[in-house]
């Protein structure tokens, strides 16, 4: 795949865990989110931590979305415990799923079979679920971020190659 210019592409952090709020755990997954997209040409204008929850993370994702043109990469949440609800409350808010996006982020190990996490679109924005893991969530948004700046650009009706 060609290199694809991330000129002026912006992106946002949500990282969803009650044990970040409450002060039990550190954010490990979102700082590590929000490297990936640094080092890759992204503008990192945002970053955020909620409790886990469907109202929560559906909140937090309008409020995110609003006037932005970019990705946002939610990390935590997509796993089977209880209060893993991310994904219920990203399709609260989408208006189109990709789940392109979501299957392509599957395939990055075995445990990724685990993972409910879905991508779709809001307005102009991406958003995308990754992982509660520093690890899982930059293997699984480093799979699929070539594409997108293509994705972003189609969004914002810009001029594209094709």
């Amino acid at each position: 795949m060609p290199d694809i210019d991330t000129g002026g592409l912006q992106a946002k952090v949500l990282t969803v865990s009650d044990g970040v709020i409450h002060g039990t755990r550190e954010d490990r997954s979102g700082g590590a989110l929000a490297e990936l997209f640094a080092d890759h040409g992204y503008d990192v204008v945002d970053q955020q931590v909620v409790e886990d929850g469907i109202e929560s993370v559906a909140a937090a994702l309008i409020e995110m979305s609003a006037d932005f043109n970019g990705v946002i990469a939610t990390t935590g949440g997509t796993g089977f415990g209880p209060r893993d609800l991310t994904p219920e409350g990203t399709r609260q808010v989408v208006h189109r799923l990709a789940p392109g996006l979501a299957e392509a982020m599957r395939l990055v190990n075995p445990l990724g079979r685990l993972s409910r996490g879905i991508c779709g679109t809001r307005d102009q924005a991406l958003i995308v679920n990754a992982p509660g893991s520093p690890k899982g969530a930059v293997e699984t948004v480093t799979s699929v971020i070539d594409v997108v700046p293509h994705a972003i650009r189609l969004m914002s009706s810009a001029p594209t190659d094709h």
